[in-house]
């Protein structure tokens, strides 16, 4: 996978502020679908609404009631669209689990910036709260997403609300400044990211927000109070340095983390059509039923 990754250039997007900028300014000239793909209403149904103006899905388990709910938020740098290895995760994870998932599909950056995403995903959790069950829904996120998500559990602390009942951290970038001293070591092993470009994506995203604001490097908010967390992340991937700090920072604030770390692994590795994308898949279905 490191070798097809390199192959088909993936980390030229992110090797320099200037490569990142001609991908936003071309994706605001011809905008990304994020529909989902044909065939997934095999095993889920579809169905979408309108939230503060974003659209937003609901994926649900054909042929049995949900059980369980969780909101997905996908990964992209902030600026890039939902994918189609996403919403074959969202459906899988629908059908395993017997979880109604919400897919939010956000504005990107620069368009719209943590301020607005951060506070907006919270209250939708709130609204799924709202809408009846025992417990909170939880939240799952990739990437970028991983960061969102965790943001959120945060800001949903922060304002005397539920925790989510867990959140799932797929590969998350949880520190937007990306100054951790591995990840200078990480980086020439990822075949996929670079810190250049990152970096710059991260400036989009955060917008007026100082770069250690919790909205987007969560990885720094205090940690107290959260449910528990299962968390992906392979070596071969520059944000493992955040995982790995995550990792102490929960201990430490007597957090319960599930830490799932794979040798030699790529970034977001548990979307990938691979054998340790295969299990780390399935015990992401087992944590959400745990």
């Amino acid at each position: 996978m490191p070798t097809v990754l390199r192959l088909r250039g993936a980390k030229k997007l992110f090797s320099s502020p200037e490569a990142l900028r001609e991908q936003v300014r071309a994706r605001s000239l011809r905008p990304t679908g994020y529909a989902p793909p044909a065939g997934l209403e095999r095993t889920v149904d579809l169905a979408v609404r309108r939230v503060a103006g974003w659209p937003v899905y609901e994926v649900t388990p054909r042929g049995c009631n949900a059980r369980r709910r969780a909101i997905y938020l996908h990964g992209g740098a902030y600026i890039n669209e939902i994918a189609p290895q996403h919403w074959r995760l969202i459906a899988h994870v629908a059908a395993e689990t017997a979880t109604r998932m919400t897919v939010p599909i956000y504005p990107l950056a620069p368009l719209a910036t943590a301020a607005e995403v951060v506070p907006a995903v919270t209250d939708l959790a709130v609204e799924l709260l709202d809408d009846g069950g025992d417990t909170p829904p939880s939240l799952i996120g990739d990437s970028a997403g991983g960061g969102m998500a965790l943001a959120v559990a945060v800001h949903l602390r922060d304002r005397g609300l539920p925790a989510p009942a867990r959140t799932v951290l797929i590969s998350p970038w949880l520190d937007i400044r990306l100054t951790d001293p591995r990840v200078a070591l990480l980086e020439d092993r990822d075949p996929w990211l670079a810190v250049a470009g990152a970096r710059c994506a991260g400036d989009l995203y955060r917008g007026d927000l100082p770069a250690d604001h919790p909205h987007v490097s969560p990885l720094l908010a205090d940690l107290t109070g959260l449910n528990p967390i299962t968390l992906f992340s392979g070596t071969r991937d520059i944000v493992n340095a955040d995982a790995r700090q995550l990792a102490a920072r929960a201990a430490a604030a007597g957090v319960e983390l599930d830490f799932h770390e794979a040798p030699e692994m790529v970034h977001v590795y548990p979307l990938l059509p691979i054998p340790e994308g295969r299990a780390a898949r399935a015990t992401i279905c087992a944590a959400l039923q745990s």
